[in-house]
């Protein structure tokens, strides 16, 4: 079943829009956020915006120097602390240590993911992906909803993609156990998983007072290309032979500052007070998907907001960590 608030809501805002855009006016003092991934690419840029708006926010990190580093004069040090989502054991002891000195948590950013890496497995024998983007991050949320709970009116954002539209979730074989992997679809299908934890953490925690977005960030050169040769990306058509990015790539991304925004929208914005579970993209909720030329880039497929697959995979991922 699909939400039928999963349409555009006229906000005002657009692809291009800035993160002081979304937020003016807005005074998160007082405000606790945390932000997976915020010291890199548009993850930082979501820590400073939220910093700038009052809020204090932490940024867990598999790379505690580099976060240190990027991070200097944004979110203090004491804020960066250690944590691998490809580890359910890291993450659950990271949810312990804060929840023992933090009270509530208005804002939880899922922002943290890996795109179209080689096959990796992680030691449970999962898709590395999968892993990462879906079961880490459950982990995390599952873990801090009590924080949440406690805070008036917090938010989830997960970050999903367009890359979604690739794959839903491959119910037979999520780990590619028994077919080839293909690191696209594995991508797509664990940006899937994104958008749907949004839809059934809403589901079970608006009545709590706390409401969930999948979010697409848009296109953005950030380092979740890194697993990317350049040969690959002029293949998709983002890249020319000699390394810019294409005219239509040039006109159809984002700047790192502007790939925060819908984020930041969906984090903080009062246009969407009595409105959840949806999938937003271009600082808007998305529309569905339709027949048209941009179907591919625009609008969200069904599969990722179905509210029947998403307590499936609530289901599914609680059997994966028993």
């Amino acid at each position: 079943m699909i939400s039928e608030q999963q349409k555009p809501v006229n906000s005002g805002f657009g692809a291009k829009s800035e993160p002081a855009e979304v937020l003016a006016g807005i005074d998160l003092s007082g405000k606790t956020a945390l932000v997976t991934g915020g010291y890199s690419g548009i993850g930082t840029e979501t820590s400073r915006a939220l910093v700038e708006a009052g809020c204090e926010v932490y940024a867990p990190a598999r790379r505690t120097d580099v976060a240190l580093n990027e991070l200097e004069g944004i979110v203090p040090a004491e804020n960066i602390v250690e944590m691998d989502l490809a580890n359910p054991k890291s993450v659950q002891n990271f949810v312990d240590d804060f929840s023992s000195h933090v009270n509530k948590l208005d804002i939880l950013i899922n922002n943290a993911g890996v795109m179209a890496c080689p096959e990796m497995r992680t030691p449970e024998g999962w898709e590395l992906q999968f892993a990462v983007n879906q079961i880490g991050h459950f982990v995390l949320t599952k873990g801090l909803l009590p924080l949440m709970q406690a805070a008036e009116g917090a938010r989830l954002v997960t970050l999903s993609s367009t890359g979604h539209k690739m794959s839903g979730i491959r119910w037979d074989d999520i780990h590619f156990n028994d077919s080839e992997y293909e690191k696209w679809t594995a991508y797509g299908q664990s940006k899937t998983a994104a958008s749907l934890l949004a839809i059934e953490v809403d589901k079970r925690m608006k009545d709590s007072g706390v409401r969930a977005f999948g979010v697409h960030p848009g296109g953005i050169m950030t380092p979740l290309q890194r697993h990317l040769e350049q040969e690959e990306m002029v293949a998709l058509g983002w890249m020319d032979k000699d390394g810019q990015p294409t005219e239509r790539v040039a006109k159809m991304f984002k700047t790192p500052t502007q790939g925060a925004s819908t984020s930041l929208w969906a984090a903080t914005s009062p246009q969407l007070n009595d409105i959840g579970g949806v999938y937003c993209e271009n600082c808007e909720v998305a529309a569905p998907t339709d027949d048209g030329e941009n179907a591919r880039f625009i609008g969200v497929n069904d599969w990722a907001v179905d509210s029947e697959e998403a307590s499936r995979l609530w289901d599914e991922t609680e059997r994966m960590l028993s």
